[in-house]
């Protein structure tokens, strides 16, 4: 009876030793969303985010790359060409992390105290894993926020940030997307 007792309490507290406090969004491909919602620090206009699986500043090296911005405004006012029309591009890196207390380190460094040992543990209290996230917003000429649900030409700048964001994932070196662009033209 008592293994019985022992073995239900140890298998709970094992599957209830890790509590979510925060949690990072995974995201399928992309999503459309106000920056404010994803991250509360970030303006109110609309973003076209996906997940970064890269390392960091290489999506940097991407734009940079891509439209020759030689290292000048690269991640600010970039211009772009949909349907004839240009637009200009923004971009951020941010992070979201997911946090976890870990209850077992938590009640093992416990007993250690109450026995007048020193914490062994104390790093294990909580974990941080995050999760990369690139967040692009696209203006008009007047400042438009052209991902605004009402904005006319929104679903061809959608439609031109999926295939960016794709073609990004997909190459390795970005020299061969310079090459693709000046062997079409």
């Amino acid at each position: 009876m008592f293994k019985n007792f022992l073995l239900l309490t140890l298998s709970i507290i094992t599957l209830t030793s890790c509590i979510p406090t925060k949690i990072a969004p995974r995201i399928e491909g992309d999503k459309v969303m106000s920056a404010k919602k994803f991250k509360r620090k970030l303006l109110r206009e609309y973003t076209f985010i996906f997940e970064d699986p890269k390392q960091a500043n290489e999506f940097y090296k991407y734009i940079n790359t891509k439209y020759e911005r030689n290292h000048k405004d690269v991640r600010y006012n970039t211009p772009i060409i949909v349907d004839g029309i240009t637009y200009y591009l923004s971009f951020r890196e941010t992070e979201r992390q997911t946090e976890t207390v870990n209850l077992v380190p938590i009640a093992i460094d416990a007993v250690l105290e109450d026995n007048n040992a020193p914490k062994l543990l104390k790093e294990a209290h909580v974990t941080r894993t995050g999760i990369w996230y690139i967040l692009i917003s696209v203006r008009d000429d007047n400042l438009k926020d052209c991902l605004h649900p009402n904005y006319e030409s929104r679903a061809a700048i959608i439609k031109y940030l999926k295939e960016l964001r794709h073609e990004y994932l997909n190459t390795m070196n970005y020299l061969e997307v310079l090459l693709k662009k000046k062997s079409s033209k």
